[in-house]
């Protein structure tokens, strides 16, 4: 870029006299060039001077042709400025004409273009600040009252109460350590993640980068069958008698009793009172029917099937019930020609025990289609625990409609104390495991090899493990776990997953106090309220044989094969050996399991017979055949 210097004019004498005005800095000489001597050139010349040229004497002199001032506002953009400001004067001629005046005038007129152009800069850059300002404060009233804050972020937040202030002040369990965590100092990290599952920051992209994972098993033709026939002929109002069960075990293996005695009633024609549950098992939970099921529901959806009364009637109660144990997977003709001649003599027969009575092969299809209507359409939980469930179920999976997994980790004391298993336990605890097993009088295996059955399969996951699993699977560190699962036993035994996943979550960190308050103290209800929302995932990991596992993987079968992951244990836990020594790389273990399990996603397969009823797949965990029918291909 070039400007137009003062001109030089030559005096009488000769000499030349320059305008000192026109020089690089502000120190002017005010006056007209006055005329010395009697001559004088009527005439000028102009010299053109590159400004910020690379031929310029020196970068300092290159920086004084700018006048304006070289404190903190002075940026490149404002040389810049300055720089075009020259230019257009000389375009337009300004500078020749200015210099035809007096030099002080033409420097005090261009100093006043520049600090406007400072000026005007200066305010531009404060209200481009305001202005961002302003959009900052719009987006957080956005956020906080047109719907995408946490109050109204799930389906479900705003009926529950959920707001601002309580995922702030919620205080979760804490899964690494409860045993010592009681001091912990962590609440602000489950604060943060709290608003986060409110907010929805976590996993935005796990549908769009790894939607194989979260895929259903298909389903081929296969469909559910358990609607009474067309002919159904309506139950006679007579009875043989009234069979009083009591439902033992835990929630699922209760519900797996119930199903069976609801089928045992029908094959004897008698009716049957409304069941009463077990309240001496581990978890001692007084729970009774009417509060862990809707029994009116469950009265009214099998009128049509079997004759339910709600207590005894008066006529029988003062009957003493004959006391039977029904022997363990035995099939229709034991209950018509050994226990009903029983029922018949007596009128009034109680059963001590429930679970398993009916074999899972070998039965009429009627009666197999029976118990899935007991277990799938009657054996619906109670108002409380449904709504809670599916209020659990939209804050999991949050508005944008994000998928999450629910994991069964089956590591609580009890079970490992059971399994004689205590790998990677320390040898206090696995003494405390032992203790434990003496303890449980009906636990007929004492001494137990818990390495040798670990590498047969016979143990559940560990944490450790299980994290394995799911990375080999190809699940991102992002991936929302729901925690189907009571407290995992060991000192730091689920810091490995938790670090790998931190984003688990389980009934006591998605509710507030008041929500969870009824459910409180009572196991198998907060059993109940984890199948609801295990139920529907939509991935569904299991790491033992329990009946939970049992109970979900078969629901989820029979709701049309939703993605369920039974993990190879006995292959799993070998190679993460093979992994700990370095005999694979972990390229290699992530190619091995997930060849491990390409078939083990819950797809249609059908049920087999076994050698022994025990052994065999149960009933409940694989309804096909007897619930779920192959239609033909058109």
């Amino acid at each position: 870029m070039t400007r137009r210097a003062h001109s030089f004019k030559r005096s009488a004498s000769g000499t030349p006299s320059k305008n000192a005005g026109g020089g690089g800095n502000n120190n002017t000489t005010t006056g007209s060039s006055s005329n010395s001597g009697g001559g004088t050139l009527s005439s000028h010349y102009e010299i053109d001077l590159v400004l910020n040229s690379p031929t310029s004497d020196s970068p300092t002199a290159a920086a004084n042709c700018s006048p304006v001032s070289a404190d903190g506002f002075d940026s490149l953009f404002e040389r810049k400025q300055t720089h075009h400001h020259f230019t257009t004067l000389n375009q337009r001629g300004v500078v020749r004409g200015l210099l035809k005046g007096p030099v002080g005038s033409t420097v005090n007129v261009v100093k006043l273009g520049l600090r406007e152009k400072k000026r005007l800069g200066q305010w531009m850059f404060f209200l481009f600040c305001g202005a961002c300002l302003m959009m900052g404060v719009f987006k957080i009233c956005a956020n906080g009252f047109f719907g995408t804050g946490p109050s109204d972020d799930l389906q479900g937040l705003s009926d529950s109460g959920i707001n601002d202030q309580y995922l702030m002040d919620q205080r979760p369990h804490d899964y690494v350590d409860k045993e010592e965590g009681k001091n912990r100092e962590g609440s602000n990290d489950i604060d943060r993640t709290l608003m986060m599952v409110a907010s929805g920051v976590v996993g935005n992209d796990i549908i769009a980068e790894y939607s194989d994972i979260w895929s259903k098993p298909d389903s081929k033709n296969f469909s559910q069958c358990i609607d009474l026939p067309k002919g159904h002929k309506k139950m006679d109002v007579s009875t043989n008698g009234y069979i009083l069960i009591n439902a033992n075990g835990g929630l699922n293996q209760m519900r797996f009793g119930i199903c069976d005695m609801v089928a045992v009633a029908k094959i004897m024609k008698a009716t049957l009172v409304v069941p009463s549950l077990d309240h001496t098992s581990y978890w001692a939970d007084e729970s009774g029917f009417k509060d862990l099921f809707d029994w009116k529901h469950f009265m009214e959806t099998l009128k049509e099937d079997i004759h339910i009364v709600e207590t005894l009637p008066s006529a029988f109660a003062e009957v003493e019930p004959f006391m039977k144990t029904p022997i363990s997977w035995s099939k229709v003709s034991y209950y018509k020609y050994e226990v009903l001649p029983l029922l018949k003599q007596y009128k009034v027969i109680y059963f001590t025990h429930s679970d398993s009575r009916l074999a899972n092969n070998g039965l009429p299809n009627s009666i197999q289609k029976l118990r899935c209507r007991v277990n799938y359409q009657a054996l619906k939980y109670s108002r409380s625990i449904e709504e809670l469930g599916r209020t659990l179920v939209s804050r999991m999976r949050r508005p944008d409609g994000s998928p999450y997994l629910a994991l069964h980790l089956r590591y609580e004391k009890d079970m490992l104390a059971f399994t004689g298993c205590s790998h990677n336990l320390t040898a206090e605890e696995d003494e405390q495991l032992r203790k434990m097993r003496y303890e449980v009088s009906h636990w007929k295996e004492k001494e137990i090899d818990g390495a040798e059955r670990r590498k047969l399969g016979g143990c559940p996951l560990t944490p450790r493990e299980t994290s394995l699993l799911l990375k080999g699977l190809g699940f991102p560190s992002s991936t929302r776990i729901y925690l189907v699962a009571g407290e995992a036993y060991g000192n730091g035994s689920m810091q490995y997953l938790s670090d790998d996943f931190p984003n688990i979550f389980s009934h006591s960190i998605l509710t507030r106090e008041r929500e969870l308050e009824p459910l409180k103290d009572h196991q198998n209800m907060l059993a109940g309220l984890d199948y609801v929302v295990a139920l529907h995932s939509d991935v569904f990991v299991y790491t033992y044989d329990g009946n939970m596992a049992k109970a979900v993987q078969g629901h989820r079968r029979f709701d049309g094969f939703k993605k369920t992951i039974s993990p190879d244990r006995m292959n799993l836990v070998k190679l993460v050996d093979d992994l700990d020594v370095g005999k694979i790389t972990w390229k290699k273990f992530s190619s091995k399991v997930k060849k491990l399990h390409k078939d083990r996603n819950g797809g249609p397969y059908y049920r087999e017979p076994g050698e022994f009823p025990k052994l065999e797949e149960s009933f409940y965990a694989n309804p096909l055949p007897g619930c779920i029918c192959e239609t033909a291909k058109k």
